[in-house]
């Protein structure tokens, strides 16, 4: 049964990363579509192709591998005429402002617009526009012809203004950032499912735990670890222990300040290190009250995330607090709305941060491929790892079902907003690379109108073709070794969450 669970885990996964990216291939083609540009594919996966159906003049499929998707646009790389022509005057046909255009911009070349001017076309005749013969010793050129030719091998005569570098750059900036804008906002709304809807294991009021003793911070670091949760003869009793507090009561007001919460009950309980106090409670429906002296301990000091800080000789650092001695029962309760926009931000910048530190990771990761480092549970973690996590986490026994389905949607969100980042990379193959040639080439227009120099073609995305394999070729050397990382020293939920569960 845990094997069957295991696989339906791993299933899961594939649907919910499979759904993620081809909503993401829909925000670009809807946009496209709108816009009159002919798309010929619509698939999601890459590899051989397990199904597909046509309709209209659009392939959709799905394909073996639902490690990524695309839809095919002609002209996504340019013909070489249209980006070497240049244009005097600064006259847009109608045609033209039809297909998006507007006076004045020297950016825009369509149909209508090469009618106009006479400019070549991929449609007209061969002898008017002769194909660029194959180059010995031009492995570049040549690799660049070819990737021209198929781009727009799909343009028929007269389609020349339905092809993607016939839009105006405003209208490619959309077609290439909705997709990624998609898994953005499919990352917030799975948040808000998760921290909204079935909500976040909050801190009550009630006691659940009595710690005996007051151990301070400094001294617990240099016991043994066996004997960090064992009391001494010595060691101080904490207020709560020596009053009698029980596990079940529920606090209500300390120092005459009424307790709603833990993080009011908690600030009181700091605020008054030192002193003697009056604590309310209710035991067995019975309201209660007994007088205990908060005692000032030196407790660990924390940064924002809760982690202990260090001084630079690796000791603790400490802060002096008022401690009452007592752990509170967790609940599950909706985030409050207005901590959300602060929860989705935490979320988004630290997969910015993730991605602006990958060289690092990588290199991290390359030293456990070695075997000179153990991985790191907060590292990085590939497909095959996020999948085997999804089918540990199903197939366990030691979480309810509830939160194996919250930390699902946690797993797809993170997803979603990973790849909207991922994706704003301004190189390519990637949409931050379309999009960054969309601003150079809008800029360039731009000044070409300011300095009176007319209207010029696209930009020649082809020549960025190097870059593109090299980005390609570091991306699956990347995949590969998370991949082998993965299946040789895994991630394991007793790695991330402790072998206590």
């Amino acid at each position: 049964m845990t094997a069957v669970l295991y696989i339906v885990g791993i299933v899961l996964f594939l649907i919910g990363i499979s759904i993620s990216i081809g909503l993401h291939e829909l925000g670009h083609l809807t946009p496209a579509k709108r816009f009159g540009v002919k798309v010929t594919h619509y698939m999601v996966g890459f590899g051989p192709t397990l199904f597909s159906f046509r309709r209209g003049e659009t392939e959709y499929g799905v394909k073996a591998f639902p490690l990524g998707g695309f839809i095919a646009m002609p002209g996504m790389y340019p013909p070489e005429q249209a980006t070497a022509h240049r244009l005097e005057g600064e006259t847009v046909s109608a045609g033209a402002r039809e297909a998006g255009g507007e006076p004045g911009d020297p950016g825009r070349i369509d149909e209508g617009a090469a009618q106009e001017h006479q400019v070549p076309t991929p449609s007209d005749e061969a002898d008017a526009v002769p194909r660029r013969p194959r180059r010995k010793g031009r492995l570049f050129e040549n690799t660049m012809a070819d990737a021209r030719e198929f781009s727009n091998q799909e343009i028929e005569p007269g389609e020349e203004h339905r092809t993607f570098y016939a839009l105006s750059v405003p209208k490619r900036l959309v077609v290439m950032f909705s997709g990624p804008f998609v898994n953005l906002v499919l990352g917030i709304l799975i948040m808000a499912i998760s921290l909204l809807g079935i909500g976040v294991m909050t801190p009550t009021t009630t006691v659940e735990t009595v710690v005996e003793c007051a151990v301070p911070a400094s001294e617990a670091a240099q016991r043994p670890a066996a004997d960090r949760n064992t009391c001494r003869d010595d060691d101080q009793l904490t207020p709560a222990w020596e009053a009698g507090i029980e596990p079940g009561d529920e606090i209500t007001a300390i120092a005459g300040v009424e307790t709603e919460d833990w993080d009011q009950l908690s600030a009181v309980i700091k605020d008054h290190a030192g002193q003697r106090v009056e604590v309310d409670f209710i035991r067995d429906g019975k309201a209660e009250s007994v007088s205990v002296p908060i005692i000032a301990s030196e407790r660990p000091k924390l940064d924002e995330a809760d982690r202990p800080l260090t001084k630079p000789d690796g000791t603790p650092q400490t802060v002096t607090e008022g401690f009452f001695g007592v752990g509170p029962v967790y609940e599950r309760a909706p985030l409050p709305i207005g901590e959300f926009p602060g929860a989705v931000w935490d979320q988004v910048s630290g997969v910015f941060h993730a991605i602006a530190t990958l060289p690092v990771k990588l290199v991290d990761i390359g030293e456990v491929a070695l075997g000179t480092k153990d991985r790191d549970a907060e590292g990085l973690v590939g497909m095959v790892g996020v999948g085997r996590i999804a089918g540990e986490i199903v197939s366990t026994d030691r979480i309810d079902v509830l939160d194996k389905a919250q930390m699902g949607l946690g797993m797809l969100g993170s997803l979603n907003i990973f790849l909207f980042a991922f994706n704003m990379i301004p190189l390519l193959p990637l949409d931050g690379g379309h999009i960054a040639v969309g601003l150079y080439e809008g800029a360039r227009r731009r000044i070409n109108r300011w300095r009176g120099r007319g209207l010029v073609g696209p930009f020649d995305t082809a020549k960025l073709l190097p870059l593109t394999y090299v980005c390609i070729g570091l991306m699956l050397c990347m995949t590969a070794l998370l991949i082998y990382v993965d299946l040789v020293k895994p991630i394991t939920l007793d790695a991330i969450f402790g072998s206590g569960g």
